[in-house]
């Protein structure tokens, strides 16, 4: 419901931060396989606007088929599916050269999977394997979320946001617009070499080629007065303090406790990884801030609020209990 609410507000950085909370619903008992599905979608995704999906479609074939042998350990079945596929997929291909049917290879590659789901399930429900079942319908799903990629990237992201994304991505190069910041973002990072140019010391930051330096790009200031060394020692400390709290988290008695404390440590690591992730262009530019070193009161103040009520949590552990 937050992550609806605020999307319908056009900003889909904060939103991003919500899922998160599956690290405390994995920590209570959620189901890995949720937490590895989603890594995958994800990389579906991103996959999908990079590679041809005609290719996607036939490496998540091979993985289907892969998967096929492994579980049920019928080879025959397997390799008598492979050629009902490409039976289907080349009489269709042959069909251009004696009529005026023209098939794009996408609708053909298609017809010849269901064709062979079909054959697949009559095969299936003889021999009572319920795997088959559950690929045909699975495969599918993956092929309509890989066709529904580009709709969703087109129609529900905004224009700079998918401009920031293609950057991200290599597929598109805009130096002087939608690519400036992080451009100037790692020219500053590197200039730094590995102790950086001292503090107030840095070209980039300190004559303002680098925008927003002092909130979302705060990070490059770091390493460009302090190098490689200060980059580093930021990121330990902020890996000291994420420990810090599982060890406070995992020795509380009482539940909302502990789940409280798995969700400050999510919002924290969020807000790192998708900050630090944006200046190097590891991630898009969303716009959120670092913790605890971007200028800023609200997020000052939202940060040290939720860490300081979880230390109260803490310290009243036993009287809890």
């Amino acid at each position: 419901m937050p992550i609806a609410l605020i999307l319908l507000q056009h900003d889909p950085g904060s939103a991003l931060v919500y899922l998160v909370f599956i690290l405390p619903l994995f920590r209570e008992g959620l189901s890995g396989g949720i937490l590895i599905f989603g890594v995958l979608l994800l990389g579906l995704f991103i996959t999908s606007l990079i590679v041809n999906k005609f290719l996607i479609i036939l490496g998540v074939l091979v993985i289907a088929l892969l998967a096929h042998i492994i579980v049920t350990k019928h080879i025959k079945s397997a390799f008598v599916g492979l050629l009902i596929f490409a039976a289907s997929f080349g009489i269709q291909w042959k069909l251009q050269d004696f009529s005026s049917l023209s098939v794009d290879s996408y609708y053909a590659l298609l017809i010849s999977i269901g064709i062979t789901a079909f054959f697949g399930f009559i095969y299936a429900a003889r021999r009572k394997l319920t795997f088959i079942f559950i690929l045909f319908p699975l495969l599918f799903a993956t092929i309509g979320f890989t066709y529904s990629v580009n709709y969703v990237f087109n129609n529900v992201l905004q224009e700079h946001q998918q401009r920031r994304i293609n950057v991200m991505l290599g597929r598109e190069t805009d130096p002087l617009g939608s690519g400036y910041n992080v451009e100037q973002s790692k020219i500053a990072i590197g200039s730094g070499g590995l102790y950086g140019k001292g503090y107030l010391q840095g070209t980039q930051t300190k004559f303002d080629f680098v925008p927003e330096q002092s909130t979302d790009f705060i990070f490059c200031t770091v390493g460009e007065e302090w190098g490689f060394f200060g980059s580093f020692t930021v990121i330990l400390l902020f890996v000291i303090l994420f420990l810090r709290i599982i060890y406070l988290a995992e020795r509380q008695r009482w539940v909302f406790s502990r789940i409280f404390g798995y969700c400050i440590l999510s919002v924290f690591l969020m807000h790192v990884v998708i900050n630090i992730g944006m200046t190097i262009g590891l991630v898009p530019v969303i716009g959120i801030p670092l913790t605890f070193i971007s200028y800023g009161g609200s997020s000052l103040w939202g940060f040290t609020l939720m860490l300081f009520i979880f230390l109260r949590l803490d310290a009243n552990r036993i009287t809890v209990w």
